[in-house]
C-alpha cells in the first residue's frame, strides 16, 4: 500500500453499489479502496485489524446499521472520519448520521467528481454535505436541531426503531441486543409515545415517510447509483 494514498473502507449492504465505487476510486491516483464491508457490523471488524483513513458508510443497512455502526466506530477510534451515504435526502437519516460523527453527508446520485472531492475535503479536516441534503436540512447542516420526528428518539429507542420497521420480532431483538424481551417492550412502548403512535404498522408508515424504512420506490436509486460500475 502506498503511504501518500488516502485508504477507504467501502460499507454498502449492496455488492453492486461496493464493486461500482471500488471501480471508480480505483482510476483515482490519490485514493486507494483497501476493503469492503456489507455491514455495520463487518466494518468494524474489519477496522479492529485494517485502519482506513476514510470509510463510506451507507445509512441504513441490516443489523446495527450504518448510524449506530457510526456512534460505535467513533466511540473507539475519534480520528475516524466516516463519509455518510444514502438514497434518502430528507428526513432522519441525514441528521442522525451527521450527529453520530459523520463528517459529510452524501446521496447515492451524486457524481464521480462530486465523490471524490467529498473524500478529499474530509481526508483535509474539512466537512461536506450534499447541496440538495443541505438544502433540505436548512441553513446549518450540522447543527443540534433536528426537524424530524424520530430526532426525539435516544440512541437506543432509534436503534430498535429501525430493527421493529425492519420486521425483527420482539424476542429476535432482545436475543440481539442482549437485552430481556420485557426491556424492548419498554422501549418499544416509549418510542410509540414520542412518536404519538400506537402500533408497528403505524411506525412502519412513519419510517417510510421520513427515511428510515424503504419502499419500491427506492430499487429505483440503485441503477441511478450503478454509474459508478461505468
Amino acid at each position: 500500500m502506498h503511504s501518500e494514498k488516502i485508504s477507504i473502507l467501502i460499507v454498502d449492504d449492496h455488492a453492486l453499489v461496493r464493486a461500482g465505487v471500488t471501480r471508480i476510486l480505483v482510476d483515482e491516483p490519490d485514493l486507494l479502496v483497501i476493503g469492503e464491508a456489507s455491514s455495520g457490523e463487518k466494518a468494524i471488524e474489519f477496522i479492529t485489524m485494517h485502519m482506513p483513513d476514510i470509510v463510506i458508510m451507507d445509512a441504513r443497512m441490516p443489523g446495527i446499521g450504518g448510524i449506530e455502526a457510526t456512534h460505535r466506530l467513533l466511540a473507539m477510534y475519534p480520528d475516524l472520519k466516516i463519509i455518510a451515504i444514502s438514497a434518502v435526502v430528507s428526513g432522519a437519516i441525514p441528521s442522525q448520521m451527521l450527529r453520530a460523527g459523520a463528517r459529510s453527508f452524501l446521496t447515492k446520485n451524486v457524481s464521480v467528481d462530486e465523490l471524490c472531492k467529498a473524500i478529499r475535503m474530509v481526508q483535509s479536516g474539512q466537512r461536506y454535505v450534499t447541496p440538495d441534503v443541505a438544502t433540505q436540512m436548512a441553513v446549518d447542516p450540522f447543527n443540534k436541531n433536528g426537524g424530524s420526528l424520530f430526532d426525539k428518539l435516544s440512541r437506543r429507542e432509534m436503534q430498535i426503531a429501525q430493527m421493529l420497521t425492519d420486521g425483527k420480532k420482539v424476542s429476535r431483538i432482545a436475543e440481539y441486543l442482549s437485552l430481556s424481551p420485557k426491556t424492548v417492550y419498554s422501549y418499544r412502548y416509549r418510542i410509540f409515545e414520542k412518536l404519538g403512535i400506537h402500533s408497528d404498522v403505524e411506525l412502519t408508515i412513519l419510517a417510510v415517510k421520513d427515511g428510515l424504512a424503504g419502499d419500491a420506490r427506492e430499487l429505483d436509486e440503485l441503477p441511478r447509483f450503478s454509474h459508478f460500475a461505468g
